[in-house]
């Protein structure tokens, strides 16, 4: 069954889902970053290549030749789905396709939107039987 985790308060969801997705490749994990749209993928893209200084996460777009052996994929596209290790949904909605990874991350800002469609997907979760663990991020997104 999937494991659900909940990051909770977090200020910047985006930087959240790189220090979350990096962490997964150094356990040797394949990550899906599910994106809203193409410009929210874009962003996506964009902040990896730049998220640390000293150290790369091999990463692309759904779709791209180099998808089926890149570590991380980034997409708004469910058809583009080559893996099942650890889904980062940055979308406000259920994805459809979640039960297939063995690990969802649901990651939630502080503004009030993002908290409503989080409870809703964590709602969803609960009632169909996932035990969901939260970690709150007050404390980081304050500093």
């Amino acid at each position: 069954m999937t494991e659900v985790d909940f990051y909770t308060h977090v200020g910047d969801k985006y930087q959240v889902a790189c220090a979350l997705s990096a962490k997964a490749v150094e356990r040797g994990l394949r990550v899906l970053v599910y994106t809203q749209d193409r410009e929210a993928a874009e962003r996506m893209d964009q902040l990896l290549w730049t998220w640390q200084q000293l150290a790369f996460v091999p990463h692309c777009r759904g779709g791209h030749r180099l998808a089926p052996v890149t570590p991380v994929v980034i997409d708004h596209n469910p058809e583009n789905i080559d893996r099942d290790d650890v889904l980062v949904n940055l979308h406000s909605g259920t994805p459809p396709f979640y039960s297939r990874f063995h690990r969802l991350v649901e990651i939630v800002g502080q503004d009030e939107e993002d908290k409503q469609q989080a409870r809703e997907r964590y709602k969803f979760y609960r009632d169909r039987g996932y035990e969901i663990r939260t970690h709150d991020l007050s404390a980081r997104a304050k500093g």
